[in-house]
């Protein structure tokens, strides 16, 4: 794979961390441990049956907590601390194909993984605390397995077709983001003050 190729597929599976951290980190695993993938050396730690058997029971935890609204916010503040870090490793494990190890991977990538966890995390953190100011949970539900749908179809496309999933992260993050902008100030918009005379 060219250098552009593992950009792409560094920055679209920090993406995913930033929404689904376990789910990304079982996927790749998985893929790697059945042979589908050919994992970078820095990546082949998610093949350890430790990490599957881990990341994979907190995937089906964090299916069910995600779904619920509140929990999911609580969720959402207690995985910054871990979703950021994770993201920045995947992309630079991703991006630094030859390293071995934590301390042969590159700042730059950590840095630019770091950052699409980021985004990720804010627009997905951001989308729900709107949504949950909504009084039934079906809204809460429509986004979780939306989020659930979007991260199995990324880990499904990005090795095979990395440019077509970071245009797809790239399209979904530009649109949320442009909508919950739209919402909070729909919400957030002062009256206009009456005129005094």
């Amino acid at each position: 794979m060219t250098d552009a190729h593992l950009f792409a597929i560094g920055v679209v599976l920090a993406w995913l961390a930033g929404i689904r951290v376990y789910l990304t980190v079982f996927g790749v695993g998985l893929a790697g441990a059945l042979g589908w993938l050919e994992l970078p050396q820095a990546l082949q730690v998610t093949t350890s049956p430790w990490v599957l058997g881990i990341s994979g029971a907190l995937a089906v935890a964090e299916f069910f907590a995600d779904k619920i609204p509140g929990v999911d916010s609580g969720w959402d503040l207690l995985h910054t601390l871990l979703r950021i870090p994770a993201g920045a490793f995947l992309a630079a494990a991703t991006l630094s194909p030859e390293a071995e190890g934590l301390g042969d991977l590159g700042a730059g990538a950590l840095a630019i993984g770091g950052g699409a966890a980021l985004v990720s995390h804010a627009v997905k953190a951001g989308s729900r605390v709107l949504i949950n100011t909504s009084p039934e949970p079906l809204s809460n539900w429509t986004a979780s397995v939306t989020e659930d749908v979007a991260v199995v179809t990324g880990l499904a496309l990005v090795f095979a077709y990395p440019w077509l999933a970071l245009s797809m992260v790239l399209a979904i993050t530009l649109t949320l983001a442009l909508v919950i902008w739209w919402i909070w100030r729909r919400l957030f918009r002062r009256a206009p003050r009456p005129v005094k005379w």
